[in-house]
């Protein structure tokens, strides 16, 4: 008679040890989301703070510092883009002449210097590659005054060219980088197969590499893109006439270190400035994860 019972004694056991163990894995599992959502929320807070203080009046924005605001002003938009020298459309079309040269040159120039490095057997290769990765370490305000005695003897002071200039020249060493980790995981069979075709080295860059290093191109040109629409320094030392603001430059002229800041009408470009970057990020980010995947693996 004792043989049924420790029968299904045994199979009673593993059963509920399984349901234990399922629900604790549902339970670490709830745990695991609602903590990953709480620290969302507390990186997104500034981000949803300022978005609720520009459709807040300027009374309200520090006195009220909730997310939901108790009076709604669309007027800071408004006001906003016509409250500088020129609309706020004039600042966004500079900021975008920048950034479109900025990526282009480094397209082209990140990705050439890349495929030399790759590809190419010159003397010194190894000495000049440290040479470039070491210019990664200096900060830029090492080099920013003799860039400054340089474009000022040029004349170039106030012009769009000091800030689209060198991205010809391959002074992004972190691109060159990228580029290199990703040519080099590309098989060399490729280029042989090419040169017994009677390709050089021209048409295997443009017609194999670039097609094959698409991902490393895209996220070259979205932190490109990023970086540089999100530049202060550099465009507030070479750019100095209030016509040729950017973004980054337009927006500090709301805040006045003598008078009244205007706050709401701060807020709300900064709104508008961030949308490009949004955009951006959100068409981009496939390629994104997956250049820089790719190029950690290989």
């Amino acid at each position: 008679m004792p043989v049924p019972a420790v029968t299904f004694g045994s199979a009673d056991g593993p059963a509920l040890r399984k349901r234990r163990r399922s629900g604790g894995s549902k339970v670490r599992s709830l745990l695991k989301h609602a903590g990953l959502i709480s620290f969302g929320f507390v990186m997104l807070y500034p981000l949803l703070w300022m978005l609720s203080s520009s459709i807040k009046p300027n009374a309200l924005i520090f006195r009220d510092p909730s997310l939901l605001p108790t009076e709604l002003d669309l007027s800071n938009y408004t006001v906003g883009w016509n409250a500088l020298l020129h609309p706020f459309s004039h600042y966004l079309m500079n900021s975008f002449i920048i950034v479109l040269g900025s990526v282009l040159g480094n397209l082209m120039s990140c990705s050439l210097a890349a495929y030399a490095f790759a590809r190419l057997k010159f003397k010194g290769r190894p000495i000049w590659f440290a040479i470039m990765l070491m210019s990664i370490m200096l900060p830029i305000h090492v080099v920013i005054v003799p860039q400054y005695i340089l474009f000022s003897q040029l004349e170039w002071i106030n012009t769009f060219l000091p800030l689209i200039v060198p991205k010809l020249l391959a002074t992004d060493a972190f691109f060159i980088f990228l580029m290199v980790q990703f040519f080099r995981g590309i098989p060399k069979e490729l280029d042989e197969a090419a040169r017994i075709d009677g390709a050089g080295h021209a048409r295997i860059f443009f017609r194999i590499m670039l097609p094959l290093a698409t991902p490393a191109l895209a996220t070259t040109a979205i932190f490109t893109f990023i970086w540089t629409w999100n530049d202060f320094f550099s465009q507030l030392i070479f750019l100095t006439n209030p016509d040729m603001y950017t973004v980054p430059v337009a927006l500090r002229t709301f805040v006045d270190s003598t008078g009244e800041s205007s706050w709401g009408s701060l807020f709300a470009m900064s709104i508008v400035s961030l949308i490009p970057i949004f955009l951006v990020f959100l068409f981009g980010q496939k390629y994104l994860v997956k250049g820089i995947a790719t190029t950690g693996i290989k």
